[in-house]
């Protein structure tokens, strides 16, 4: 199923997932697979290291969720680092296999002294093209949107000037970077639409289960977590379980907001756990609104 046309009938549940490491890895996040696809998501993600440093074992990840679940599957692609033959390759293969969804993505920039394959793709929007003129509508492809800007960025007007020509190259929605102040999301939003972008926008939730852990995330990516927030994590942040209960707590008024001001859906980021996002989806289902097609009749 394509999640652009899933989004105009129904508020989406979606997961992210990274490639594994190792065997002992891919056997857990497959327990966390089969936990999650009880939820009956919209569809779930899996990424792409940086300078297609897993491009293998993502593709196995997206292969055996396509074809041992009944999961709706995007695999993340990244093109900084691959030429356009090796994208082309990799994209017919996702169709020859049965993938319609992709999420378009630049990429992390390799580390030391990179020069990207000549000709490349050098932005997500050269990469939205790229997959519009050689795949038309086979696939439904998502971009990234980023309520506080991109780190390289050097403001938000830049920021919504090229979320816009991505938008405009064929994006059919977008997912956001995470964020824990929700009035980001609401005036990127709002932003967007005065510029008439109209493409869902499904913010990014990441459940905080280890605290050092999400501010080396957040300062990797811009995101700005509030005082009042590390106010309530910092005296716990040696103490995982008590960690876990005021992120997965946190996480559950975050969504709730969303859920009252009418989001098309929304995206965790579970790190390739199942128990905060299973605890939070519990406590928000029943404002989960109905698809829109039940409401038909």
């Amino acid at each position: 199923m394509k999640i652009g046309e899933l989004l105009k009938s129904e508020f989406s549940i979606s997961f992210e997932f990274f490639p594994p490491k190792s065997p002992e890895g891919e056997q857990e996040l497959f327990e966390t697979i089969k936990e999650l696809e009880a939820l009956k998501p919209t569809f779930v993600s899996v990424t792409y290291g940086a300078g297609g440093s897993t491009r293998d074992r993502t593709r196995r990840i997206v292969y055996r969720i396509h074809t041992e679940t009944k999961l709706t599957v995007m695999a993340h692609l990244t093109c900084i680092a691959h030429s356009k033959e090796e994208l082309l390759e990799i994209l017919q293969d996702y169709k020859n296999i049965g993938i319609e969804n992709i999420l378009a993505l630049r990429g992390d920039m390799p580390k030391g002294d990179f020069q990207a394959p000549k000709g490349a793709c050098k932005y997500a929007v050269e990469l939205v093209k790229f997959i519009r003129e050689n795949f038309d509508n086979f696939f439904s492809v998502g971009v990234a949107s980023y309520p506080e800007k991109h780190p390289e960025s050097p403001n938000m007007e830049w920021e919504i000037r090229f979320f816009k020509e991505k938008v405009l190259a064929g994006a059919d929605f977008s997912i956001t970077q995470m964020f824990f102040d929700n009035s980001y999301y609401y005036r990127f939003v709002e932003r967007c639409h005065k510029e008439g972008i109209n493409i869902p926008i499904i913010p990014g939730i990441m459940p905080i289960t280890n605290f050092s852990q999400i501010k080396k995330f957040a300062s990797m990516c811009g995101a700005t977590i509030p005082q009042s927030l590390v106010n309530i994590l910092e005296p716990y942040a040696e103490d995982p379980e008590e960690t876990t209960k005021r992120g997965v707590e946190f996480a559950i008024k975050q969504c709730e907001d969303l859920i009252a001001n009418g989001v098309p859906g929304l995206h965790f980021y579970t790190l390739n756990k199942s128990r905060a996002t299973l605890l939070i989806y519990q406590a928000i289902k029943h404002l989960i609104p109905p698809k829109v097609l039940s409401r038909l009749f």
